[in-house]
């Protein structure tokens, strides 16, 4: 979640009129400054705050916007009488975004409006911070940096299915339930598909010995994995190495020993750990050692469970994932729902592939497939591209309402069959020329799974040599996985005629 602390800043705040509380004023001091606070209530007994710390001197106004997993500082802050405006500025070159302010002084309060981005305004419930709200808990310094074994899972990628690009805050565990029924009755499950996974939003705090505990959206954990487990299907979770997750809710820090013991406790068998909150405790290059903290409590919790990294791709994370026990790691920010999302991730993934291998994946981010944002030939597309990538097939979606397409693309066996190789070698791109690519995937049995993809708008002819393959010359057997054809022995190479934003998959035999 990737971007999803910047996502979660303008969910809560933007275009909204919120008032906020102010804790203090000195004699000193413009009557802007003080810490304000706006309270939002999660709609599930949690709670998420943002705290406005700002200072006034004369007619120039200073500070920070702190959410729980950034802060940034206040730009272009200026006072005239009772209001002020002021702007923060998240992201890096070239994805900036500039989100703007304007804030009414009160008696006890301020009425602030985010005036850039615009979207429908939202009222939010006051209340009064303390002089340290805001602030981050006691530095723990990393460890010392050493090995983690290899736990011998996730010897193919992993497949199944995660809660947040369909449901994101929405989730609880009826609807997890249905998803683990619809994975069986869709074929998904026969297909390969078996984590069940639930992203954030199910964290409720913890007790007065560290336990961690859910929030009422998920009642029993323990029960809800007995059932995912009796359906033939295995159940995730997620959490943060911060002290607070992406949508602001519970992180590990501090407690990933008894975290992981209490995630072996009710039968977990994946954990995806989305770096979030730790960005404001530690730097990247410490990422390793506390991404490594997890990595031993999970081999220590006496489970098997796997290991998700998410940190988005920085620290060149696919150099060391390996080490701190990851079973893949996030190569990428935050899919979306788009053909330039999708294909701005997916075909910028070449440089990764001698980082791949059984038990150790390049993951960049889950399907999209079927949430809407792309045609049926688009997603045919992304569901080609990440099989060739040997990356995790999570998918996004709704399973309880999938069409007939749908179905058929996550769940063709051919070409997840490519994914799973159990050679593990990822896809290659062997040409790129403008807006048609070629890539290769050397499987297991000699043969190769070839993509040949027309990334512009029109149709277009595509033709791989079996030369650019490292084939001899000759006849070699070519089938279609997406049609399920055997296009007969070819002489030389092959050439179709492939869809604007479309795919063609085939397996050539040596």
């Amino acid at each position: 979640m990737k971007k999803i602390a910047v996502a979660c800043l303008f969910v809560l705040l933007a275009t909204t009129v919120a008032t906020l509380a102010r804790t203090q004023n000195s004699a000193n001091a413009g009557p802007f400054t003080g810490r304000w606070v706006v309270r939002a209530d999660n709609g599930d007994g949690t709670f998420r705050e943002t705290v406005f710390a700002l200072e006034q001197r004369g007619s120039t106004l200073t500070g920070r916007v702190i959410n729980p997993t950034n802060e940034q500082p206040i730009v272009d802050g200026t006072v005239i009488g009772d209001n002020a405006t002021f702007a923060v500025v998240t992201g890096r070159p070239p994805n900036e975004r500039r989100a703007e302010y304007r804030a009414t002084r009160q008696e006890i309060s301020l009425a602030i409006t985010v005036t850039r981005p615009s979207q429908n305004p939202q009222s939010l419930t006051a209340s009064r911070g303390s002089a340290t709200a805001g602030d981050l808990p006691a530095r723990l310094e990393p460890p010392a940096l050493h090995r983690v074994p290899d736990n011998g899972l996730a010897r193919t990628p992993p497949m199944g299915w995660n809660s947040w690009n369909h449901f994101r805050g929405r989730v609880d565990a009826a609807t997890v339930r249905a998803i683990a029924d619809a994975m069986v009755s869709s074929g998904m499950k026969a297909a390969g598909y078996t984590y069940v996974n639930i992203d954030d939003t199910w964290e409720a705090g913890r007790n007065a010995s560290g336990r961690i505990l859910t929030n009422r959206k998920f009642p029993d954990m323990k029960a809800l994995a007995d059932d995912v487990h009796s359906k033939g299907l295995k159940l995730g979770i997620y959490s943060s190495p911060g002290h607070l997750t992406c949508a602001g809710y519970e992180g590990s820090y501090g407690h990933e020993e008894q975290d992981a013991r209490t995630y072996a406790a009710w039968g977990i068998d994946y954990l995806k750990y989305d770096w979030c909150g730790a960005g404001r405790i530690y730097k990247d290059d410490e990422m390793q050692a506390v991404y490594q903290k997890m990595g031993d409590a999970l081999r220590a919790s006496g489970r098997d469970i796997v290991y998700s990294l998410c940190q988005y791709g920085r620290n060149n994370v696919w150099t060391w994932g390996p080490q701190v026990g990851g079973n893949l790691w996030r190569t990428t920010g935050d899919i979306g729902d788009s053909w330039d999302s999708m294909t701005r991730i997916g075909f910028g993934q070449d440089a990764l592939a001698p980082h791949a291998g059984p038990g150790h994946w390049n993951d960049p981010d889950m399907l999209e497939i079927g949430n809407g944002g792309m045609t049926n030939t688009e997603y045919r597309t992304h569901m080609s591209l990440w099989a060739l990538l040997a990356a995790p097939l999570l998918a996004g979606n709704d399973l309880r309402s999938m069409s007939p397409e749908t179905i058929a693309i996550l769940t063709n066996r051919e070409i997840i069959a490519v994914d799973q190789d159990p050679l593990g070698r990822q896809g290659h791109r062997i040409r790129a020329d403008g807006v048609i690519e070629v890539w290769d995937k050397p499987l297991q049995s000699g043969a190769h799974a070839v993509g040949l993809f027309n990334r512009g708008q029109s149709p277009a002819r595509i033709t791989v040599r079996w030369s650019e393959l490292g084939l001899h010359q000759g006849a070699h057997a070519v089938r279609d996985l997406w049609t399920g054809r055997d296009l007969g022995r070819l002489d030389a190479g092959y050439a179709t005629d492939v869809d604007a934003h479309g795919v063609a998959l085939v397996r050539i035999e040596r």
